[in-house]
């Protein structure tokens, strides 16, 4: 088994869960790494970072795939749509932003919170995003609209 951290450092390292050893370490961003987290077939890693960024790396080789730009702000997390082809990203701009894996550009920004957007994620069929901000408020948002539902 495989564990993941991110590191104020700017780095994610991958760990082996039954020798306490790191296994390889991710490094790229600009800034603090604010998070990182496999896909759901656990083949890939995404980082979110305060260097505006949210980067794609392929676990095993360490990697990075993609680069996703269009922050303002720093990123407080980052991660892979159930089906691994969209990524979601939510930030201290007060945007999460959905993200086309295979051609790395932004597809919606989801836009309404009163404050910096600070967790995100997508439903087990990757149809709604979940949002959470620091005004205090949840919202609930149709992934291929960008609509806010609640």
């Amino acid at each position: 088994a495989r564990l993941l951290s991110a590191s104020e450092d700017g780095t994610a390292k991958l760990w082996s869960a039954e020798t306490g050893e790191c296994v390889r370490t991710y490094d790229g961003h600009g800034g603090c790494m604010n998070s990182a987290a496999f896909s759901f077939d656990g083949g890939l890693v995404i980082s979110a970072s305060s260097d505006c960024m949210v980067r794609l790396w392929r676990r095993d080789s360490g990697e990075c795939l993609r680069t996703l730009e269009g922050h303002r702000e720093c990123v407080n997390t980052a991660v892979i749509s159930p089906d691994g082809a969209w990524a979601l990203s939510a930030s201290f701009d007060g945007t999460a932003r959905l993200w086309s894996l295979n051609s790395g550009d932004c597809i919606r920004i989801m836009a309404g919170h009163g404050g910096c957007v600070l967790s995100a994620a997508f439903s087990p069929d990757g149809a709604l995003v979940l949002t959470a901000s620091e005004d205090d408020t949840a919202r609930v948002w149709n992934a291929a609209s960008g609509e806010s539902l609640r």
